[in-house]
């Protein structure tokens, strides 16, 4: 299992999401993906936040819907970051806006929620005794994050500016395919908390300096309506089967499984409508 305690600043740590029916959608993630819930709000509390666990370690949570932020249900990423105010002030400073200025969520750490300049929205999370994630990577597990953008050129200067983020492209000939960002130095954590973690990517022919990925960036093209977003993507030991059970417990499949480098994957929407993407690796031969 890739368990994490620590999330170096810059590194995405946490998801969750925030729906009309927080025990509906805990009915359809626990029959997804096998997840167990408790909640962790006090017992007088009017609105419950379901923090969720596979094999006994934290993935995710799901709580209430959050006034005052736009567009439909959606899943959130969280960027670890030391200073949640001074984050606030880099988002500002390089053209975002907070939609929830940083605040205490008691012992476990300190939030806020922002929106980049193209208005994908997104948050911090300052750690206390909560760090993050407890298991990535895995199936059932949360996998990665990716901001889907216009503009990107102006994604770029924002997020290297936030959070010193450098971009790649997966195709310098074809910007349109898309890129990785990478956090410098991150390697060198994984390195240390899984030996072989560079060789591992190499020995895959991944693309220069992959290990400092910390999300990726697809930019949107003319004709595609889409509204700037940052999406996410867990993972799952049978895409196929996953789009099936999906569909059964009232979700949707809107892209069907289809093979990609290095995945077999399916897009899918909740019962609520919020969007994710579900992905087998499938290492090349």
């Amino acid at each position: 299992m890739q368990e994490r305690d620590e999330y170096p600043a810059g590194v995405p740590c946490w998801i969750d999401i925030g729906q009309p029916d927080p025990k509906a959608a805990v009915a359809f993630y626990g029959g997804l993906f096998g997840w167990e819930f408790e909640n962790r709000m006090p017992p007088r509390s009017s609105e419950p936040y379901f923090v969720a666990s596979l094999a006994g370690r934290t993935v995710a949570a799901i709580g209430p819907a959050l006034a005052g932020i736009p567009g439909p249900s959606a899943w959130l990423t969280y960027v670890a970051v030391d200073d949640a105010d001074a984050t606030a002030q880099r988002v500002n400073h390089a053209g975002g806006r907070a939609l929830r200025e940083p605040f205490d969520v008691g012992p476990p750490g300190r939030m806020g929620i922002f929106a980049d300049p193209s208005g994908a929205v997104f948050a911090v999370w300052q750690a206390g005794e909560t760090k993050g994630a407890q298991l990535v990577n895995e199936p059932g597990a949360w996998n990665f994050s990716g901001v889907i953008t216009p503009d990107r050129e102006g994604a770029e200067a924002f997020y290297g500016a936030v959070f010193g983020w450098e971009l790649s492209a997966f195709d310098p000939e074809d910007p349109i395919a898309g890129g990785y960002w990478r956090l410098p130095g991150y390697g060198d954590f994984l390195e240390q908390i899984n030996p072989g973690t560079r060789a591992g990517m190499a020995e895959m022919g991944a693309p220069d300096r992959f290990e400092d990925t910390v999300a990726t960036l697809t930019p949107t093209v003319s004709g595609n309506d889409a509204a700037p977003h940052w999406d996410i993507t867990f993972g799952v030991d049978d895409a196929d089967a996953t789009a099936g059970r999906a569909q059964e417990l009232g979700g949707r499949v809107i892209v069907p499984p289809m093979d990609g480098p290095w995945v077999r994957m399916t897009v899918l929407a909740d019962p609520q409508g919020a969007v994710f993407a579900a992905s087998k690796f499938v290492p090349p031969t």
